[in-house]
């Protein structure tokens, strides 16, 4: 798989792999509330946003049920807790394996049928 930006190579394994072990010490490092620990992982100058970085109390956390990467992106999904809501993050990596981006993604309600109710999605 290519950079998904144009002009920049694909980083070695090992950067990929670094940047693997950075997402998951960022959760760590968020749910422990240590910021400094969360900083050293970013790429200078970034910050990867409010839905992320927010810290939901005590006994909140983030459990991360995969994680897939390759190349400059490495996608977490999971679970925030103690609420229990789902949710995909999906980092971009710099060239050094940092952390310079992130996207967090959550799912969309069911459908609702007439009058408010849930619709059952039939397969042909």
């Amino acid at each position: 798989m290519n950079s998904r930006h144009a002009g920049r190579p694909t980083p070695s394994r090992v950067v990929t792999d670094s940047g693997v072990d950075h997402v998951r010490l960022a959760y760590h490092y968020l749910d422990t509330g240590d910021l400094d620990g969360y900083g050293s992982l970013l790429h200078a100058g970034t910050a990867l946003g409010a839905d992320l970085e927010c810290r939901g109390g005590a006994g909140a956390g983030h459990q991360i049920t995969r994680i897939v990467a390759e190349g400059d992106c490495v996608i977490a999904m999971g679970r925030l807790a103690p609420q229990q809501s789902e949710f995909v993050d999906v980092f971009t990596l710099s060239a050094e394996g940092m952390l310079r981006d992130c996207r967090r993604y959550y799912p969309a309600p069911p459908p609702t049928g007439p009058g408010g109710d849930r619709a059952e999605l039939r397969v042909p």
